[in-house]
């Protein structure tokens, strides 16, 4: 009996080794594309971040003068290379959405309180730079250089037409959900395919709802793509959690999918799924941002890399998303 056991698994073994090896893979001629993390910015210390942590007390001595989540900040980015831009929305008292990091507006701006519980023109008259310090408080260096550049997601939308675009909901409130989705509805399916959402459970779930061909992502979503394709992709099979959509890979959890990296690859992009790469473990947004870490990126790998240092990395790739 454990005779003919053996083959057979020997024979099941390789098999399912053919299916998921990138080694019979055809060499692709696609490059790498970059997503930049809330456009060219100010980084900051990543040691001892939680979610309460005011990162703009912490920056690194500034090497350029843009500020996060603005427009120019968004021009920069993709002129040094961005593929993507990434940037953070919350939905004002007015019902329209600014584009803005923070819950409160205490750590970045001159403002106080609950960034949602303001109208877009109150939003407009901050100071989006007035708290960033790179030396404890001794120095300011953006303060009174940020009035006005909270933009809208009009205004994003609008400066960019057709450029690809990363829309982060910052809260957990299905409403917030369903007015994007007013807002995206109106615009057309060609402007859409470059365009995805990824945030709170609740409102990607409106979202989805509403534009199904629309690209999002939540925490939910993404789980579900993944562990589905853990339990089936060995088969070569892409479950239905994992077609149509848009999925952030932490570079740990990577190796351990089937047919990673090229393999992978071939089949989320048969099911209109795009990859986006980030580091380490994905927590709090690590990204890929010095020349040293592309050395870790498998060289048959060409999806989405996050960057939060676009402005160093950029000339890296010179290829866009087609």
């Amino acid at each position: 009996m454990k005779r003919k056991i053996l083959p057979v698994l020997l024979l099941f073994i390789g098999l399912v080794y053919l299916n998921n090896t990138s080694l019979l893979v055809k060499t692709s001629k696609r490059k790498p594309w970059l997503l930049a993390h809330r456009g060219v910015h100010q980084t900051f210390r990543m040691e001892e971040l939680t979610n309460e942590t005011c990162t703009a007390q912490r920056i690194y001595p500034p090497e350029h003068e843009f500020l996060e989540n603005t427009i120019p900040s968004m021009e920069a980015a993709f002129a040094a290379g961005a593929d993507v831009v990434e940037f953070d929305v919350h939905l004002t008292k007015d019902g329209q959405f600014a584009v803005f990091h923070d819950w409160t507006l205490d750590c970045r701006t001159d403002g106080q309180g609950v960034t949602r519980e303001k109208t877009m023109a109150e939003l407009k008259q901050l100071d989006v730079g007035y708290g960033y310090t790179a030396d404890n408080g001794r120095t300011y260096p953006f303060r009174g250089k940020g009035i006005g550049l909270m933009p809208s997601l009009d205004e994003v939308l609008t400066r960019f037409p057709d450029r690809s675009l990363l829309i982060h909901i910052k809260s957990n409130d299905p409403v917030e959900g369903k007015v994007l989705a007013q807002v995206l509805g109106e615009l057309s399916e060609t402007r859409l395919e470059r365009l995805a959402v990824y945030g709170g459970d609740r409102p990607i779930a409106e979202l989805q709802k509403a534009l199904p061909q629309l690209r999002v992502m939540s925490k939910a979503t993404l789980k579900k793509a993944l562990l589905s394709y853990m339990a089936f992709g060995w088969t070569g099979y892409v479950p239905a959690t994992c077609r149509n959509t848009q999925v952030h890979i932490p570079e740990q959890i990577a190796p351990w999918l089937w047919g990673w990296p090229g393999r992978f690859l071939e089949r989320m992009d048969r099911a209109n799924t795009r990859v986006i790469l980030v580091a380490g473990a994905g927590d709090f947004s690590r990204g890929f941002d010095e020349t040293e870490d592309f050395k870790r990126i498998p060289a048959a790998y060409w999806g989405g890399i996050w960057t939060n240092r676009i402005e160093r990395v950029g000339t890296l790739n010179k290829n866009k998303i087609k």
